[in-house]
């Protein structure tokens, strides 16, 4: 259908009766005007294009970190995730994946900022673009592909440094996701510590459900310190964990949580990794992939002309054309880490069986084929 027209305006149904009223249209300096009025001391204020690397002009509506939001909504490493394992290999209809995952982190994250008066689409940005330089198979896939690298593989650098690159998003979207994890250097904005909790808060509550709905662990197994300080179901977790983050900021002025809520979420944690990340399926999966990846890489880096001049043009730069790289060379071996890292749990197994012959019963447990 195209539509309903009158002199004035198309409709998109015939018996539209919604009216906006009288408005004002808000470009972009007057809101981030209003931004700065009502934005905490120290949140991270929009500034016309944002900090980017490549200078552009800026957008008439949208703050900088909006657009960063919406590049990364749209870019392909973002689509990706859906294919990628959160806890579980190729998973089931209910089961999370890497999508999910940063979906509902994006939603804590909000939760916090919104009350703390930071800034909400910046966290936004963050938290949805946090695991796009995650590879296949979870965090075995680090361990897969760290040996091909100097300084190894950590998917949160090179989602920023390298899958993300070519958006040219503002340097404080990039930052926190480059540091989300608490192992890395600390975020720069407030934002990015708000996320760096939000990660580690929907992971740890969702991957439980997960694994309850899949008879792995049952509510009844939570740890009692878990249990009577933050709930049995994951609704009233995360309502804990965000009250408990907003409370301790709003009392210390920096980005934390109580210390009786943050000593049962660290419990909470440990809990999942010793009855689900580490139980002994969960390492053979690891294993598989670990095995499966390794082989891509090789093989790929043996044949740099088989691999995508886009994918090679991301990693390497985009003067670098893959029929003039060396084979076995460490240009042809980033240039195939980049690949097997881009690639979904579903095309890794497929390229498994298609380009090396694998062995089906030697692929990663759960794998639909």
């Amino acid at each position: 259908m195209a539509g309903h027209a009158n002199a004035e305006i198309v409709l998109a149904h015939a018996d539209s009766r919604a009216e906006v009223g009288a408005t004002t249209i808000l470009r972009r300096e007057i809101r981030e005007e209003r931004e700065d009025a009502i934005l905490a001391e120290h949140a991270t204020r929009s500034d016309g294009a944002g900090n980017r690397a490549i200078e552009e002009a800026p957008d008439p509506h949208r703050t900088c970190f909006e657009r960063d939001r919406d590049r990364i909504l749209h870019d392909s490493s973002f689509r990706r995730l859906a294919g990628k394992t959160q806890v579980f290999v190729f998973p089931e209809d209910h089961q999370r994946t890497r999508m999910t995952h940063a979906l509902e982190v994006a939603q804590v994250g909000r939760s916090v900022a919104a009350a703390l008066s930071l800034n909400v689409p910046l966290v936004e940005a963050m938290a949805i673009g946090h695991d796009c330089g995650h590879g296949p198979g979870g965090h075995a896939s680090e361990d897969a592909l760290s040996p091909y690298l100097d300084g190894g593989f950590d998917h949160a650098p090179w989602g920023a440094d390298v899958t993300l690159q070519p958006l040219n998003l503002c340097a404080e979207t990039l930052d926190g996701i480059r540091n989300h994890s608490w192992s890395l250097p600390a975020p720069q904005t407030p934002e990015g510590e708000v996320v760096s909790w939000a990660d580690r808060i929907a992971y740890v509550c969702h991957d439980f459900e997960d694994a309850v709905a899949a008879g792995i662990v049952t509510e009844e197994m939570l740890p009692s310190i878990v249990a009577e300080r933050c709930g049995r179901d994951r609704s009233t977790q995360l309502g804990t964990f965000v009250r408990a983050m907003v409370t301790a900021t709003m009392t210390s002025g920096r980005v934390g949580m109580t210390p009786d809520i943050a000593e049962a979420l660290a419990a909470f944690r440990k809990f999942n990794y010793e009855h689900i990340y580490l139980r002994p399926a969960s390492e053979r999966q690891s294993d598989a992939v670990i095995a499966l990846l390794r082989a891509l890489v090789e093989h790929y880096a043996d044949r740099p002309h088989a691999l995508p001049q886009a994918t090679t043009a991301a990693v390497l730069g985009d003067g670098i054309d893959v029929a003039h790289i060396d084979a076995g060379s460490a240009a042809a071996l980033r240039a195939a880490v980049g690949y097997v890292a881009g690639m979904t749990d579903r095309f890794a197994c497929q390229q498994g069986l298609a380009q090396l012959n694998w062995d089906p019963s030697k692929l990663p447990a759960g794998i639909g084929m």
